[in-house]
């Protein structure tokens, strides 16, 4: 991990003197020029002359000048290159998210989005805030998937996580297989060592679909030292819901929120979980955060920081502009009083 800082960042504000050494210069430019009070001959006869490369150059020695300067506050305000290292110990938690897609998900009351982008909206600040946690993502209608691996790089969990779309849209089956989404989540942390291994599922249905009762997947994930956190999403009675119109497009109609808490709650407790209700967005995101609490990892980090100061390779050029600017001003540009 390499960046850039400035160690004295406020030394910067010395580079307001600049703008003033150059209107300085013009003021002290123009009295040099000032015509002469002695009586002279008619300049006319020479004023179409070409002027002097000496004088067309000269403010070349004010440029180096600035230029030196503008490299002595930037040396000064201390610029370093930071190579940092991470020493990490401990181990994190793996966890399986199982996230429910059924046609149900797609109801309003999740405001201003429907239930399914509310969750993944979500579910992401959730996984940001598990930096050093294996994270898989499984998702289930009718049918269970596996969204994505058990795995440490959470870019790739979060561009499968934009990629979930409700059933309809990917061409599946509509359902809620609550089972057959605890059975893959859980089959997903079979392997794993880590000692605390946690299943956290969201639905906003009933069990209506595949071959596993959820409570024998839950006995399952028991046997395997697994932890379940069910939430159950959705607003009690009646809900918008967007379905299709004979006229194309869509309309919103009302329908009953139907929600088997009583089989979440039992899941969560043979597995020493714990059961959720949302029914908001601001809800949901409270519950993820619990979640967070709940299940800390036991990791410790330790970061070393090298600094690497460039102050040197400023200073040196610096030098060097000024000492030019001071030869020629007193050689090829030197002024005569």
């Amino acid at each position: 991990m390499t960046s850039f800082q400035f160690a004295a960042p406020w030394v910067l504000s010395l580079a307001l003197i600049i703008p003033v050494l150059l209107v300085a210069y013009h003021f002290l430019s123009r009295q040099r020029t000032r015509p002469a009070t002695m009586n002279h001959a008619a300049a006319g006869m020479v004023r179409d002359l070409p002027r002097s490369w000496r004088i067309t150059w000269r403010p070349v020695t004010m440029a180096l000048r600035v230029l030196a300067i503008m490299l002595m506050v930037i040396g000064m305000a201390r610029p370093q290159i930071v190579q940092g290292k991470e020493t990490i110990t401990g181990e994190g938690v793996d966890i399986a998210l199982a996230l429910d897609i059924s046609g149900s998900m797609a109801s309003l009351d999740f405001e201003p989005q429907n239930r399914l982008e509310a969750a993944k909206d979500v579910i992401s600040e959730f996984i940001s805030e598990r930096p050093y946690d294996k994270i898989g993502m499984v998702i289930f209608s009718s049918e269970a998937f596996s969204q994505s691996p058990l795995t440490l790089d959470h870019k790739m969990v979060d561009r499968s996580l934009e990629q979930v779309q409700l059933a309809s849209d990917l061409g599946i089956e509509d359902g809620t297989a609550i089972g057959l989404g605890i059975a893959n989540a859980a089959n997903m942390l079979t392997n794993s060592d880590a000692e605390s291994k946690v299943v956290i599922l969201l639905t906003d249905g009933v069990n209506n679909a595949g071959q596993v009762d959820p409570i024998t997947a839950a006995e399952a994930a028991k046997a395997l030292g697994i932890k379940i956190y069910t939430i159950g999403a959705g607003r009690p009675g009646e809900v918008p819901v967007p379905v299709p119109s004979m006229f194309g497009g869509t309309t919103v109609t009302y329908q009953e929120s139907v929600l088997d808490e009583a089989t979440l709650q039992q899941v969560s407790d043979i597995t020493g979980g714990k059961y959720y209700r949302a029914e908001d967005t601001g809800g949901l995101r409270a519950i993820y955060d619990e979640i967070n609490q709940l299940e800390k990892s036991q990791v410790e980090v330790q970061v070393f920081n090298q600094y690497h100061e460039l102050l040197v390779w400023l200073l040196i050029p610096a030098l060097a502009l000024l000492l030019v600017e001071l030869a020629l001003r007193n050689t090829l540009f030197r002024t005569v009083p």
